[in-house]
């Protein structure tokens, strides 16, 4: 699995890199993609406006990218699936306590979930846009969380494979996540979004 994620990597990578300025414009719109289809690299698309765009411009257009992917894909969720989804789970009473842990989740804590970089950001936009969790709590999460996340893919600049072997990275993960958490905590009491 490692060697085919570093494979993937360094195809992707080459690519892109290939491509000149149209790389990284391409890279943009696939971190839209990454959002909906699990099998695109992140890190990889973050990684390369860091490099061709530079730091400040790489992590604004990252992040913008993250969250519009994450709200497009919520967005279909929410409009598209949600009430078929619904009368699917209408008798199903494990179902309906999962769809209630996600719905009373606290701003801080999506934050955090949303932060954590090898979290799925697909699974988390499905399950938001199938429950009955405000947008605007949601959106909150994301520009918050979506913040961290890029940070760590973009400055720190480490893979998935260099996260998992070097603890430096995971202790620099642990960091960014409490930040996250006290910086949603804050936004959460000022707004009382729970």
């Amino acid at each position: 699995m490692f060697e085919f994620m570093n494979n993937l990597d360094d195809l992707i990578n080459n690519f892109l890199m290939g491509m000149g300025i149209f790389g990284p414009i391409l890279g943009c719109f696939l971190i839209l993609i990454e959002s909906i289809v699990p099998i695109l690299p992140l890190f990889v698309f973050i990684t390369i406006n860091f490099l061709v765009f530079g730091n400040i411009f790489g992590f604004i257009i990252s992040w913008i990218f993250t969250v519009l992917g994450c709200l497009l894909s919520f967005y279909l969720f929410r409009k598209k699936i949600k009430n078929w989804f619904d009368g699917k789970i209408e008798n199903n009473d494990q179902f309906k306590k999962i769809m209630k842990m996600i719905d009373t989740l606290k701003l801080e804590q999506l934050a955090v979930i949303i932060a954590v970089p090898f979290t799925p950001a697909f699974m988390i936009n499905i399950a938001a846009g199938l429950s009955k969790m405000p947008l605007k709590k949601f959106l909150i999460a994301l520009l918050i969380g979506k913040v961290f996340l890029v940070l760590f893919w973009g400055f720190v600049g480490t893979s998935l494979i260099q996260s998992l072997t070097h603890p430096i990275a995971l202790l620099k993960v642990v960091i960014l996540l409490l930040v996250a958490y006290v910086t949603s905590k804050i936004v959460s009491k000022k707004f009382d979004f729970d």
